[in-house]
């Protein structure tokens, strides 16, 4: 299940693997560089799946939901982190109102709700909402606790 991603030059839409989203690619159309994603990815439970087990890279979730203050003060946070990290890590967003089924397989009671994923295993699960610099740092050093 790819990601689609405009390519910056000619903006056509190009298919990117899971596995591959911190990776730098070509436009199938134009063969223009595609830089790393370098902002949060919504997903669905498939595509979370997947790019969890995929990726080569530390993964940051962001479980939040849009009638959430705390989570609209965090967003600029995670975007940062997520430009600031493209092509070392990959950041997801999953909203626990359209996919309840992932807030509830992680126990996330609380949102904004931080997860760090590395080799596909969960690694670090944190509630409330905290800066970039904080985010950047547990995905370069994933810790072994929760």
């Amino acid at each position: 299940m790819p990601v689609i991603r405009k390519c910056p030059q000619c903006d056509r839409s190009n298919r990117i693997p899971a596995g591959h989203l911190a990776d730098t690619g070509r436009c199938g159309a134009c063969k223009a560089p595609l830089p790393p994603a370098s902002e949060p990815v919504a997903v669905d439970a498939a595509m979370f799946d997947e790019v969890v087990r995929d990726s080569r890279v530390p993964v940051l979730v962001d479980f939040w939901a849009d009638w959430c203050g705390p989570c609209h003060m965090a967003a600029p946070e995670v975007a940062r982190a997520a430009k600031e990290m493209a092509g070392k890590a990959v950041v997801l967003k999953v909203d626990t109102e359209r996919v309840p089924e992932l807030a509830a397989r992680y126990n996330v009671r609380g949102i904004p709700n931080f997860a760090i994923f590395h080799n596909g295993k969960l690694v670090r699960q944190q509630a409330g909402v905290v800066d970039a610099e904080q985010l950047k740092s547990w995905l370069r050093v994933p810790s072994e606790s929760h």
